[in-house]
């Protein structure tokens, strides 16, 4: 055994007990950093935090228990209960193959029947898979599958391999056991079993099968929601929802309804114009800067002049509400050229929630909180190290969101325009 894989299996040498860990190239590199501009030490605390926290993470999975899995035990009553769930074929989808090999073996453990499973790693293939849970629209009958020495499959739990290309026609109910952040990923899922339906096909089968009469021509769909307490934190159910609505504003949806039965297609208001007459949030927006240009038409050179990071603050609109605005530039990349700079950057607004540490990000959510008028009093409350550590906590946002996101160069770099605190007191 080399060296080094002692070292990784805790028989290190004596002499080695205080080897640096960090390789020699890594130090060339580190040399070459910025100190005023990236402190190497707190990022190295920091990925020692997250290795701490990681090992939290893998101690609390030693004790897992099925069953007190919440969400797991929620499908399987969901399947056991639920009239049509309990009599009907069933597609449950999800995002990860490791989460579709676990609800098909836990599924199979909880007496659900005609369980199967299948990935783009499946040992099965996939073809084969199809055929047995959906027979009739793919050339085959219930009995052909039985003289085959086949088994019919009544649940199917799929990973998105299924999206796409495959006539699943045979069931009307899915679940999305978890939410794609793509919206065209969900509607795809539906589509396998949303599709035009053969006159005779449907005969064949509702002669063999007749109690599947009641659903045949409808699809019934079921999706798990993320908690609230997960959704504040990766604001899913937000991102795919606003997507959602604008597809289907604009292709339509049956009943007009995907996530929830409460969905509101009505409040999608980046389509009112079109199809209502009226102008939109970023429309308005964009009026409002142009009134302010006609007003005073020395504003562009005026803001122009203006050195960076300039604070101020107002009463906020909302009471017993506190929160910080800001305004960054920040670094993209040219598309023709490729290379990173100020001419190719965007401009981009945050407001910091100090009640609950969420971090609204679309500006037509800020937009009515910031609107200000010359005659709107400068006010400031807040403590001058509340809003450092505040802004400090969006400059490590913004690295871990959009820089990490377009994998910004470590020269490119951010700048603070403005911000403005508001509080009600």
């Amino acid at each position: 055994m080399s060296e080094r894989a002692r070292i990784r299996h805790g028989g290190a040498p004596e002499d080695d007990a205080d080897e640096d860990v960090i390789p020699e190239e890594f130090k060339k590199r580190i040399d070459k950093l910025n100190a005023r501009e990236i402190n190497t030490d707190a990022m190295v605390m920091d990925t020692l935090l997250d290795l701490d926290v990681l090992a939290r993470f893998l101690d609390e999975l030693a004790g897992f228990d099925t069953a007190t899995d919440d969400k797991l035990q929620s499908l399987i009553n969901l399947l056991q209960t639920d009239p049509t769930l309990r009599a009907h074929k069933v597609l449950i989808f999800t995002e990860y193959r490791d989460t579709a090999r676990y609800l098909a073996e836990q599924l199979e453990a909880a007496g659900i029947d005609g369980v199967a499973e299948v990935d783009s790693q499946s040992r099965n293939g996939v073809t084969e898979t199809v055929h047995a849970f959906s027979p009739y629209y793919n050339g085959l009958t219930s009995a052909a599958l039985t003289q085959a020495g086949s088994q019919e499959i009544r649940v199917l739990v799929a990973t998105d391999i299924l999206a796409e290309g495959l006539n699943l026609q045979d069931a009307t109910c899915i679940i999305n056991y978890d939410l794609h952040w793509n919206p065209v990923r969900l509607m795809q899922r539906i589509g396998r079993v949303d599709r035009r339906l053969s006159p005779d096909v449907e005969a064949l089968m509702i002669a063999d099968h007749p109690e599947r009469t009641s659903t045949r021509g409808t699809v019934l769909l079921w999706n798990f929601l993320p908690p609230g307490e997960l959704n504040r934190i990766l604001s899913l159910y937000e991102r795919v929802t606003h997507k959602t609505l604008r597809i289907s504003k604009t292709f339509g949806i049956e009943g007009r309804k995907l996530l929830t039965p409460d969905d509101d297609y009505n409040a999608l208001r980046e389509f009112n114009q079109a199809y209502e007459g009226t102008t939109t949030s970023t429309e308005e927006m964009f009026l409002a800067y142009q009134r302010l240009l006609m007003e005073y038409p020395d504003l562009p050179q005026w803001v122009e002049a203006m050195p960076l990071r300039v604070f101020s603050g107002r009463d906020h609109i909302r009471k017993d509400a506190r929160a910080v605005f800001f305004c960054y530039r920040l670094p993209g990349k040219d598309a023709a050229t490729g290379e990173w700079g100020d001419d190719a950057s965007l401009t981009k607004w945050y407001l910091y929630d100090l009640h609950n540490d969420h971090i609204e990000e679309d500006a037509t959510q800020i937009y009515p909180l910031i609107e200000c008028s010359p005659e709107t009093l400068r006010i400031t409350h807040e403590q001058k190290s509340l809003l450092a550590e505040i802004r400090r906590k969006m400059d490590k946002h913004i690295m871990n969101t959009y820089m990490k996101r377009v994998q910004a160069p470590v020269d490119a770099r951010f700048h603070l325009l403005a911000w403005m605190e508001m509080s009600s007191q």
